[in-house]
């Protein structure tokens, strides 16, 4: 297919009258010209979602009594993940991932450790709510990288798990390794819950992976002080010493780090989720100081208090201006940058618009009232989810006229998360 964007963000920056031909799901060609179907407004390269809990966005709205402490939030999370089955895992997944779409996401890092049944007891295929996942993403027409997800105590100094938890874990890491190969239908990444949640001399078989590696690190203070009360150092410290922290490396949150962690880091990948960080009351992260020592920079959103990649990618900027007190940390590249980093979660080959990469485009309307008049280059600062009109995801276009095209997302999410309450 021929088309021509009003305006598409380019490597170079913005351009105007931006002719693209698009071929088996891929960017062809990229020049000036007017031939082909006309996009109006701003065409941008597809978001990456680079970390996802699914089942958490049916807490949306519903964690905030007694002011909404954190132990609100736990026991609603905790009820969800009690309640689901690979079924309603299915649908309630599908309906967010279409969610995602609507917002311009075409790939999800799917940070997956809901595996089991109730009491932990495996069902009859070992990975029905991975496949459940995967499913869900195929169905709403994104790409997902599923984060396999190794937990097996429920502290740092080693309680076991217990209740819902119990559906978490594998019992040790070698039973993990096992029933992570049975996993089929999509890229593959792997993780360390959290230094809480692996014991140290369970770590080697996530170190040793073949593909993705993340894990939660240092979101809560409450984490590294324990991590230092048991293993005299912090997160990030036991992740280097273990091997988990290498090269390709996702230290996601990333919130509450030392010098000494920010140099362990080095040139890994830290993936901020400020609208979930901001939502738990978890803090800010160093994201600027991380982006000078190398550290490569990603976006997620979580527990899905918001699907806005607009909003994650701003954030970035604006939390660093409440804690310095000054402007001008990001340029607009940079966040843009964040938000379509597509590696972490093992793709290569999307995340710009230029000759040869995956055909993953996002319009998005200059028109609205939120973006009418705006300087095309300044749409990170102004635009909302809502102001998406198409999204293509490996040439397939999956949203137009800002509906999903196979999936009635709001009534799909209504009737999932409805039915587990």
């Amino acid at each position: 297919m021929l088309m021509t964007c009003e305006f598409a963000w380019l490597p170079t920056g913005v351009a105007r009258d931006v002719q693209l031909e698009v071929h088996d799901g891929r960017i062809q060609s990229v020049s000036t010209g007017t031939k082909g179907e006309r996009r109006k407004g701003l065409t941008l390269p597809g978001f990456a979602n680079a970390h996802s809990h699914a089942f958490h966005r049916a807490l949306r709205g519903r964690t905030h009594a007694d002011r909404g402490s954190f132990w609100t939030w736990r026991d609603q999370m905790y009820h969800v993940a009690s309640t689901l089955d690979p079924d309603s895992y299915y649908r309630l997944a599908r309906a967010v991932y279409a969610e995602m779409a609507l917002a311009g996401i075409t790939t999800v890092g799917e940070f997956h450790y809901l595996h089991h049944a109730p009491g932990g007891v495996r069902y009859d295929d070992p990975n029905a709510m991975g496949h459940a996942l995967i499913r869900a993403a195929h169905d709403a027409g994104i790409r997902i990288t599923l984060i396999d997800t190794l937990y097996l105590t429920s502290t740092v100094d080693g309680a076991p798990l217990e209740g819902v938890q119990l559906r978490f874990g594998d019992g040790d890491a070698e039973a993990w390794a096992e029933r992570v190969t049975g996993l089929t239908g999509t890229r593959i990444g792997a993780a360390v819950h959290s230094v809480r949640a692996v014991p140290p001399s369970q770590m080697q078989l996530v170190a040793e992976f073949d593909g993705p590696i993340h894990a939660h690190v240092s979101e809560q203070r409450a984490e590294n002080e324990a991590c230092q009360a048991v293993h005299h150092c912090s997160p990030v410290e036991l992740l280097a010493e273990r091997g988990v922290l290498q090269e390709g490396f996702t230290a996601v949150h990333a919130t509450h780090l030392s010098k000494t962690d920010i140099d362990l880091l080095g040139t890994a990948y830290a993936c901020f989720c400020p609208t979930t960080e901001r939502d738990l009351g978890d803090g800010i992260g160093p994201a600027r100081e991380l982006a000078n020592h190398g550290t490569k920079l990603t976006l997620g959103s979580d527990s899905h208090a918001v699907i806005d990649f607009f909003e994650e990618a701003r954030a970035l900027e604006l939390n660093e201006r409440l804690a310095t007190e000054e402007r001008g940390h990001f340029s607009g590249q940079e966040l843009l940058t964040a938000a379509t980093a597509h590696d972490s979660l093992g793709w290569t080959d999307t995340g710009t618009i230029a000759t040869g990469q995956r055909a993953d485009l996002v319009t998005v309307s200059l028109e609205s009232i939120r973006t009418a008049g705006i300087d095309p280059a300044g749409i990170l600062f102004a635009a909302t989810n809502a102001d998406i009109t198409n999204v293509m995801c490996d040439g397939r276009e999956i949203v137009r006229a800002g509906r999903h095209l196979s999936i009635d997302a709001p009534a799909e999410l209504e009737q999932a998360i409805c039915a587990l309450f």
